[in-house]
């Protein structure tokens, strides 16, 4: 059997669950998960390997109109994984916003193969999932279309099987014993940026970027440092808190699940700094990662 390859960039707009998807097809937890929106900022890969078969999934930042440069960068992600994209799996919802036109045109001219997700159909009921099934048929015509529950992981066999029928014949892009084409200081700063996103409420864990500034590993213990950048003073009090208790609180939950992530203990450090225009600074934004 004829060995198959390729890229599936996974699209939408926020909030859809992408990366509760990401993870599930994956069988890893690599894209951060909150019931907030826009918390996937970067371009984060995870690979699934068979005997016969590489699917490279890609979560991207949901599409945004951008207020800052770091918004920019979100959206340069999105477009690479247009362009580069074998397979689109395109992730809709009851509720969610219409795309553009523009967007549709461009998805429907490039002759690449769409797989169109309905996702979260646990919370709809039997009629209105025909009703956006159809929809999403009328606008995507050449698209393959399924409904699916990412948290509940249902229908997902069907997905891996239409992906697979998809697939370009192709070598393997990547070695057969890699999960993700990111590091562990990239993982560890994402899973202390989700620990902010789900203890801080408002504007805060829009405001914040979080660097790995040493990550040690050692014979029975792995020593990690991080920093914590936020926007104003009046941020740092509050991630910080009464007497370091919500810092604290935050390390502890951080450090929980960066164990459960290395398999093994881990020592870990954090501190907050105030970095007044991060978001719109490309210095910055280039130290955190992305690209302008």
């Amino acid at each position: 059997m004829d060995h198959k390859s390729g890229f599936v960039n996974i699209i939408g707009h926020p909030n859809v669950g992408k990366s509760t998807l990401m993870n599930a097809l994956v069988g890893e937890k690599l894209s951060i998960i909150t019931s907030k929106a826009q918390t996937t900022r970067h371009r984060i890969m995870g690979i699934v390997n068979g005997d016969d078969f590489q699917i490279v999934y890609s979560d991207t930042p949901g599409i945004v109109k951008p207020h800052y440069k770091l918004h920019e960068s979100m959206m340069k992600f999105v477009h690479l994984a247009i362009e580069d994209a074998d397979v689109f799996l395109l992730v809709t919802e009851k509720g969610d916003a219409a795309f553009d036109q523009e967007f549709v045109d461009k998805l429907n001219s490039l002759g690449r193969p769409v797989v169109a997700l309905l996702n979260k159909i646990d919370l709809c009921e039997q009629a209105e999932v025909i009703g956006l099934l159809q929809e999403l048929e009328a606008k995507f015509p050449a698209a393959t279309v399924i409904p699916v529950s990412a948290l509940h992981k249902f229908n997902l066999d069907r997905v891996f099987d239409v992906l697979i029928e998809k697939l370009p014949v192709s070598p393997a892009y990547y070695p057969k014993d890699e999960l993700t084409d990111r590091s562990m200081r990239f993982f560890v700063s994402e899973i202390i940026r989700e620990k902010i996103l789900l203890y801080f409420k408002q504007e805060i864990p829009y405001s914040v970027e979080v660097a790995v500034d040493e990550y040690k590993e050692q014979e029975n213990i792995t020593h990690i440092s991080a920093t914590i950048y936020v926007a104003r003073e009046s941020q740092k009090a509050i991630i910080i808190g009464h007497n370091g208790k919500s810092i604290k609180g935050l390390g502890m939950a951080a450090r929980k699940d960066i164990e459960e992530f290395i398999e093994g203990k881990v020592f870990l450090e954090l501190r907050v700094k105030v970095s007044k225009d991060w978001r719109d600074d490309p210095q910055q934004l280039r130290r955190f990662g992305y690209e302008l």
